[in-house]
């Protein structure tokens, strides 16, 4: 990809809408284009961390797993969004993993001593990191309250609110969903067990507050499932 495509490719990534047309040249000197097939590791915990990541397509969890192999999936990242991202902060060695999901990924890589050079320059693009982070830290305290305060219904229905808020799509009065996620990573995210996921979504279907089939959950409600998640 020439530098000029990868230009086009930063001004999807609103982070970045601060750095001049010399800076996202520099950038986009920096990135190398990777391509992996779904299911496949892109880092694992004790890997040295000298990336950065942009996601340019496809979908990819961060998780981590106890003794027992059992998985916490942490965070979901999109398209246009940046994972890795501990390495600008002191993360030496990766203690996470990162995979792709259902569908192949392309992402490109930036070693972090070339971000950080352009870090160095730009204090608007510190700034927009440290809310990047800020919100990904409030995203991990509200699981977290989930976690104490819901019982495995409520958090199963509030991670589906909140995903089909974000990146759901308005069809007449309801909200369509298509995703990557199995029963399974469902499960991983709401600490919950891949059994209850079923029998929960089969009880909002029972219920008509949603309709899902592979790949697709259709909600005919949100307020109506807000109130669920209560």
């Amino acid at each position: 990809m020439t530098t000029e495509a990868k230009i086009t490719l930063l001004n999807q990534f609103t982070i970045f809408d601060c750095l001049s047309d010399q800076e996202k040249s520099q950038l986009g000197d920096a990135m190398e284009f990777r391509k992996k097939p779904r299911y496949t590791v892109i880092y694992q915990p004790g890997e040295t961390s000298e990336h950065l990541y942009l996601l340019q397509k496809g979908a990819i969890k961060i998780s981590t797993h106890n003794n027992e192999g059992k998985e916490v999936i942490k965070q979901l990242i999109h398209p246009e969004a940046i994972f890795g991202e501990l390495a600008l902060v002191g993360e030496n060695t990766r203690n996470e993993t990162a995979q792709s999901l259902k569908e192949e990924v392309h992402y490109y890589t930036i070693r972090v001593a070339d971000f950080q050079r352009i870090l160095a320059r730009n204090t608007t693009l510190n700034q927009q990191l440290l809310t990047l982070f800020g919100q990904r830290m409030i995203a991990a305290e509200t699981k977290l309250e989930n976690l104490i305060f819901k019982d495995a219904r409520s958090r199963i229905v509030s991670f589906l609110h909140e995903v089909v808020t974000k990146r759901g799509r308005r069809v007449g009065y309801e909200m369509l969903l298509k995703h990557s996620l199995t029963h399974q990573d469902i499960a991983n995210i709401t600490c919950t067990s891949r059994q209850t996921v079923t029998l929960v979504l089969n009880e909002l279907r029972k219920e008509n507050l949603i309709y899902f089939n592979r790949g697709r959950i259709l909600v005919r409600d949100m307020d109506v499932l807000q109130q669920n998640a209560a």
